[in-house]
């Protein structure tokens, strides 16, 4: 069986013609991959605390999952990096807001980021083709 695999927003799809090495979401059969997200606007961080931070990733989030046809009801699994483990009780609210109905599972670890950022986040969706 060949498991068909698209791509959404490639390495020539970048802002500035900035060549990435990676897709900001991979759709792999019935799975759909998205890449780390931090809270970025055309390619600046946004400026402010943790919720204004993991409010931008998940609407980063949102729109590489509807690239591929999903929703954050179609997140089976999250990986959350905090860049301060103090600001895990304000960004579990936020999380909380945008995942009260449909809760994935979850990992939470502290991590100094590559970016400039307080949080980053990678999802995994799964909806039927």
């Amino acid at each position: 069986m060949e498991i068909g695999i698209t791509r959404f927003d490639t390495a020539d799809d970048a802002a500035g013609g900035t060549r990435r090495p990676f897709a900001k979401a991979v759709r792999a059969g019935d799975f759909v991959f998205v890449s780390g997200q931090v809270p970025a606007v055309d390619g600046e961080i946004v400026v402010g605390g943790i919720v204004e931070q993991a409010e931008r990733v998940i609407v980063n989030i949102i729109a590489a999952l509807g690239a591929a046809g999903c929703g954050l009801e179609h997140v089976v699994k999250v990986n959350v990096w905090l860049d301060d483990p103090r600001d895990f009780t304000s960004f579990n609210a936020v999380f909380e807001r945008h995942f009260r109905d449909h809760p994935p599972a979850r990992s939470t670890v502290q991590s100094a980021l590559m970016v400039d950022a307080k949080v980053e986040m990678d999802v995994i969706a799964y909806k039927p083709e």
